[in-house]
C-alpha cells in the first residue's frame, strides 16, 4: 500500500530511527498502537508532523495491514519501506493529486452541490462554483472566478485576474493566474499561488500558504502551519503556533508572531521577524536583518548580516521587556550560522 508518512529532522518516528530505501519489519500492526504508521493521504500527515521542521517521505506499507476508518487515512503496517524523501512541496502536490483522485471529474456541471461532483468552466469573465464534498471546481478563464465550500475539495483556477477559494476542510486551492488570489480557510488545507502580483491566505489549522509569485504575499494564520514565498519583493506572514514562513526572495519580509515558530529569509537585503516563545528567526542574504523579539528567541545569519535580540523579564504571568540588542555577525566573535541569544544583557550562543 503506498501512502506518505512524517518524521522529525532526524527522519525518526517516535525515537525509531528510520533508511530511505531500507525496508523496516515490527511483529504485527494495530492502528495507533503497535506497528509503522503513515497516510494514505499527504495532506493528513500534517496532523501529526507540523511543517515546521519535518521532513516527508514516500513510504510502502506491506505485511500486515490495519487501515480501519477512525477520522482519517492513517494505516498500520507491520512492514514499511521508506522510498524517497519528497518534501513539503512534494507532500503538497501529492495532496492535491490525491483530493484530485476522488473527484468524479466526468460529471462536468457549472453549478454542482452533490457529493463526488466537478464544476468546470474555462470561458472569460466566468464563474464555477462547487459546494460539495470530495468535489472540484476549475476554471481556466480570464477575469474568472472558481468557488469551492466542500469538504475534501479541489478549486484550481488558472486564468489571469482571477480568484480561487475554498473554504472546506482538508482541501487544496490552486491559483497560477497572474493579478489572483487564492483563499482557503479549511483545516489541514493547501493554497498554493504561483502567479505573479499575487496573494495566497490561509487560516485553517495544519495548513499550507505557498506563493512563488513576484511582488506576492503568502499569510496564513493557523496552527502548525506554513507560509512559503520565493517570489521578489514578497511578504509570508504568519501567525499560528508552531509554525514556519519562510520566504527565499530578494527585498522580501518574513513575518512570524506565533510560539515555537520558525522565521526564515534567504534573499537579499531581507527582514526576518519572529515575536513568538521560544522562536527562531534566521536570514542567509546579503545585508539581511534577522529580528526575534521574543521571550527565550534565537536569531542566527550569514557574515554580513544583522542580529536583533530581546530579553524578557517573566513575573506572574506577566513579561516586561529588559532590553533589545543589535550585532554584526563578523564572523570571527559572532560565527555565521550559529544561533545566538539575549542572556543578562549579554548575546550569547546558544544551541
Amino acid at each position: 500500500m503506498k501512502g506518505f508518512k512524517g518524521f522529525n529532522s532526524n527522519l525518526q518516528c517516535r525515537n525509531y530511527q528510520f533508511e530511505i530505501g531500507k525496508e523496516h519489519e515490527e511483529q504485527g500492526a494495530r492502528r495507533c498502537e503497535y506497528g509503522f504508521h503513515f497516510c494514505e493521504n499527504p495532506l493528513d500527515v500534517l496532523r501529526y508532523y507540523p511543517p515546521t521542521d519535518s521532513r516527508y517521505c514516500e513510504v510502502e506499507g506491506a505485511g500486515e495491514i490495519d487501515a480501519e476508518d477512525a477520522g482519517d487515512s492513517k494505516v498500520a503496517a507491520s512492514k514499511l519501506t521508506v522510498k524517497a524523501e519528497i518534501g513539503l512541496q512534494g507532500l503538497i502536490e501529492a495532496g492535491v493529486e490525491y483530493i484530485k483522485s476522488k473527484v468524479d471529474w466526468e460529471n462536468d456541471k457549472e453549478t454542482n452541490t452533490e457529493d463526488y461532483s466537478s464544476a468546470t468552466n474555462t470561458g472569460y469573465q466566468s464563474v464555477a462554483t462547487n459546494t460539495g464534498k470530495y468535489s472540484a471546481a476549475t476554471n481556466t478563464g480570464y477575469r474568472s472566478a472558481a468557488t469551492n465550500t466542500g469538504d475534501y475539495s479541489v478549486t484550481t483556477s488558472t486564468g489571469n485576474c482571477s480568484v480561487a477559494t475554498s473554504t472546506g476542510d482538508c482541501s487544496a486551492t490552486t491559483n497560477t493566474g497572474d493579478y489572483s488570489a487564492a483563499t482557503n480557510t479549511g483545516d489541514c488545507s493547501v493554497t498554493t499561488n504561483t502567479g505573479a502580483r499575487s496573494a495566497a491566505t490561509n487560516t485553517g489549522n495544519r495548513s499550507v500558504a505557498t506563493n512563488t509569485g513576484d511582488h506576492s504575499a503568502a499569510t496564513n494564520t493557523g496552527n502548525r502551519s506554513v507560509a512559503t514565498n520565493t517570489g521578489n519583493r514578497s511578504v509570508a506572514t504568519n501567525t499560528g503556533n508552531r509554525s514556519a514562513a519562510t520566504n527565499t526572495g530578494d527585498y522580501s519580509a518574513t513575518t512570524n508572531t506565533g510560539d515555537c515558530s520558525e522565521a526564515t529569509n534567504t534573499g537579499d537585503y531581507s527582514v526576518a521577524t519572529n515575536t513568538g516563545y521560544d522562536s527562531v528567526a534566521t536570514v542567509e542574504g546579503v545585508d539581511s536583518i534577522a529580528c526575534s523579539l521574543g521571550v527565550r528567541g534565537k536569531a542566527k545569519g550569514k557574515k554580513g548580516c544583522w542580529l536583533v535580540l530581546a530579553q524578557w523579564e517573566i513575573s506572574c504571568g506577566y513579561r516586561k521587556l529588559l532590553e533589545v540588542k543589535s550585532i554584526l555577525v563578523d564572523g570571527e566573535r559572532i560565527k555565521e550560522d550559529t544561533f545566538y541569544t539575549l542572556v543578562d544583557g549579554q548575546i550569547v550562543e546558544v544551541e
